[in-house]
């Protein structure tokens, strides 16, 4: 008798611990969280949001962006996680809001970090998108704890146009580009990283220096950089900006790839340039913004 009340007990503990794990592997995954990054905007020019024409290459183009905002996709662990704002590219008239967006958030999610797709403002309102830049870092930071975010791994990712966004995020973070409008500014924009995927904009045609607002210091954080040679009008800017930082003492790695051209996301190619996720992740955990499972050691322990 007491063996069979023993073994029916070991089968309802078994079947609880099934249905358990049935149950987590099948759970619906948490809604991303949106937030406004202003109340109004200061230049609110009435546009209504609206996505572009397709092209037939199954990505989704947004513009008239007045009202921009941000989405938190996060990553639920114990330990507080780093975080990575998103800045797609898109000319600044209009955002490539799923290539080098979304997708880029579901990379970041699935190496453990957590993703902040922004959605700033365009067409042609590179003042504004910077005030949205800063803006959207400092929330970030405010907010670390609600989010189970490390507020001192909060690192941006750039492609194109984002990519000069977020270059000049991380030299021109001294200076503020708006007034003070609640606590959350009260934190610092500065990002403690830096990713830039085939950058835009950052030399000057007229001089062939680097371009304005992109002042170059020791204070610059590490910075990844990829960039392919037959990136024509972008090649070169990418490469005055990498040696500014090593000039600088700023820790860079940078990876020149000989084709793959401009625009490819994290899309699969025939160009081996299709492999800098692989090669940043690495860069993320060597720096310690990640764990690397490999050596059990845990990240967030500096550069």
């Amino acid at each position: 008798m007491m063996k069979r009340h023993l073994f029916a007990l070991i089968q309802i503990i078994t079947l609880s611990s099934l249905l358990m794990m049935y149950s987590e592997l099948n759970a619906e995954p948490p809604s991303p969280i949106i937030v406004k990054l202003w109340q109004t905007a200061e230049d609110s020019t009435g546009l209504t949001e609206n996505v572009l024409p397709s092209r037939g290459d199954n990505v989704r183009r947004i513009t008239d962006i007045a009202e921009p905002s941000f989405t938190v996709y996060e990553v639920h662990k114990e330990k507080p996680t780093a975080a990575v704002l998103i800045f797609p590219g898109g000319g600044y008239y209009y955002l490539t809001i799923n290539k080098e967006g979304t997708e880029a958030a579901d990379w970041l999610n699935s190496i453990g970090i957590t993703a902040i797709v922004v959605k700033y403002r365009v067409p042609d309102n590179r003042e504004a998108a910077f005030q949205d830049a800063q803006r959207a870092v400092r929330l970030v930071r405010y907010h670390a704890g609600e989010w189970n975010i490390d507020p001192k791994r909060v690192g941006i990712i750039g492609f194109s146009s984002g990519g000069h966004l977020s270059a000049r995020l991380s030299t021109d973070f001294k200076n503020d580009s708006y007034a003070s409008v609640d606590e959350a500014d009260q934190e610092t924009c500065k990002p403690d990283y830096c990713i830039l995927i085939y950058p835009a904009y950052l030399m000057s045609k007229q001089t062939e220096k680097l371009a304005d607002r992109l002042a170059v210091t020791s204070d610059v954080p590490p910075t990844f950089i990829v960039q392919t040679k037959d990136d024509n009008n972008y090649v070169a800017g990418t490469i005055a900006f990498d040696q500014a930082l090593k000039t600088a003492g700023v820790s860079s790695t940078f990876h020149l790839f000989p084709d793959g051209g401009h625009g490819y996301g994290l899309r699969l190619s025939k160009f081996a340039v299709s492999g800098w996720p692989k090669l940043c992740e690495k860069w993320l955990k060597e720096n310690k913004i990640i764990s690397d499972r490999s050596n059990k050691s845990d990240a967030g322990e500096g550069f």
